[in-house]
């Protein structure tokens, strides 16, 4: 199938407007991403917090979006994936609002947590669509379209920090945070245009429907037929799915807590990736920046948000670029790219911030070195963790436990982002920005090395075949092989 797949190797305009729907969710996560960090610096002066509940307003989102995740695959086997993305975007609106009107910081709190079981929601079921929906051939390129719109988001919420900063600190910050409900609206009014996932289709017994969404998202009948085949060929031999509207994600807990050799392994890989993905401090480095940027010697708040503009542009453009070229170079060589290259950067993101630290004259180079290097970091994280850890997680689970699997390995992601999100400022007091530079960095080579040895490239086989690489093999070379 993977030979008839690469000749039709065109992308499908059908399966393209599916996940660009279905990713614009991630729009909300990144615009709350970006704007927080220039709305953070108001809240600071407005409501007089200390930086430890300035942590906990950053990280809170972050923290609950826990409950999101692990809630989301139970949910989006119950009631589909499409309608899973309209609670999404619809949970987003209610803590979007909530945020916008909040008199207090403990208003202000609550706001963060239903918005953060909204984008938990999120996080798995974008990507979890786009990879079901997806011909194989541009399934990378298709399934990292939720990481494009994040950065996407991100960058909105830069500009919309830099249009809103001269305000007063009293309606500036709040304008900042409500405006995010407005996208959150279209976006639920705009999926209920999309088809439901045929694996999902499947799953239910729904099988006319879901050779009637392949037919769309396929480039002739040969090969919807040939998908279909091969989907259904994967749910019978599901030993406890008995395909029917009878079935809502039962066992599938237990399965994965108690997991075979090969499910093992898809563990490993899956949990592995979205550790690292959040342990390698992205998510605060843009959270802070305006922090870190200030401790490196800009003292200006529109210079600060300014600066945070051109970071959110090279973000951007780089995640688009790695989208483009997923499917052609394969997602190993992305990744370990990417990850060597946010080494190289936030080691020398470190040594530039503790040039800087014992100097009180700030040389305008160093400050040019830590703008760059934060620039360089974030480039290269849109390169390789950022795009690939959606895209792997979603499709190396078998179709039964794709859902819930995925939304296991995004509970792990969002922990460990909201740890560190609450922690950055409290550890970077203790042993300085630079040292907590330094201990990123290690942190990455950590993470190739894993990646290296643990990741077996998925490119071009469909979500069916992808399944054989995580199993036993009969000699240990083979075995060997089945993991790089």
């Amino acid at each position: 199938m993977e030979t008839q797949q690469r000749r039709s190797a065109r992308l499908n305009k059908y399966a393209l407007a599916c996940a660009l729907l279905a990713s614009t969710n991630s729009v909300l996560l990144g615009y709350d991403i970006g704007v927080m960090s220039g709305a953070a610096l108001f809240i600071k002066e407005n409501l007089k917090i200390s930086s430890v509940q300035e942590e906990v307003l950053v990280g809170s989102l972050n923290v609950f979006s826990l409950i999101g995740s692990l809630a989301s695959g139970k949910t989006s086997d119950w009631i589909g994936r499409r309608y899973t993305i309209v609670l999404a975007a619809a949970t987003f609106f209610i803590g979007a609002l909530l945020m916008g009107l909040a008199p207090s910081f403990p208003f202000l709190i609550a706001g963060r947590v239903v918005s953060g079981i909204g984008v938990g929601y999120s996080l798995m079921i974008a990507p979890v669509y786009s990879a079901e929906v997806s011909p194989a051939v541009t399934r990378g390129f298709l399934t990292s379209l939720p990481e494009v719109f994040i950065n996407v988001g991100i960058l909105l919420g830069y500009i919309v920090n830099y249009g809103l900063s001269g305000l007063s600190p009293n309606i500036n910050w709040r304008l900042m945070l409500g405006l995010a409900a407005v996208p959150a609206v279209a976006i639920a009014c705009g999926v209920m245009a999309m088809p439901e996932s045929p694996r999902w289709l499947i799953m239910k017994g729904r099988t006319g429907e879901a050779k009637r969404v392949l037919q769309r998202t396929s480039e002739s009948e040969e090969e919807a037929e040939a998908r279909l085949e091969e989907i259904t060929k994967a749910a019978a031999s599901s030993h406890e799915n008995q395909a029917s509207s009878s079935w809502h994600g039962q066992g599938v807990w237990k399965e994965l807590l108690r997991p075979s050799r090969p499910l093992r392994r898809i563990l490993v890989a899956a949990i592995g990736i979205n550790f690292f993905m959040q342990a390698s401090g992205n998510d605060a480095v843009v959270y802070y920046t305006p922090e870190v940027f200030k401790a490196a010697g800009i003292h200006n708040r529109r210079g600060l948000v300014g600066v945070t503009v051109i970071m959110g542009i090279a973000k951007t453009s780089f995640v688009l670029i790695s989208a483009l070229f997923l499917d052609h170079y394969g997602r190993r060589p992305l990744l370990l790219l990417g990850s060597i290259g946010m080494v190289v950067s936030l080691f020398g993101l470190g040594l530039g911030s503790k040039f800087l630290e014992r100097r009180t004259h700030k040389p305008t180079w160093a400050i040019a070195l830590c703008v760059l290097t934060v620039c360089a970091d974030v480039s290269f994280f849109s390169i390789g963790l950022g795009p690939i850890t959606w895209v792997y997680s979603c499709e190396i689970f078998p179709m039964r436990l794709r859902a819930q699997g995925a939304a296991l390995a995004v509970s792990v992601n969002r922990l460990v982002s909201g740890v560190v999100a609450m922690t950055f400022l409290s550890i970077s007091k203790k042993i300085s920005f630079g040292g907590t530079f330094f201990v990123l960095a290690g942190i990455m080579a950590v993470g190739t090395i894993y990646f290296y040895f643990l990741l077996p490239e998925t490119r071009g086989k469909s979500l069916e075949e992808i399944g054989e690489l995580f199993e036993d093999k009969e000699r240990p070379c083979d075995a060997r092989k089945s993991w790089l």
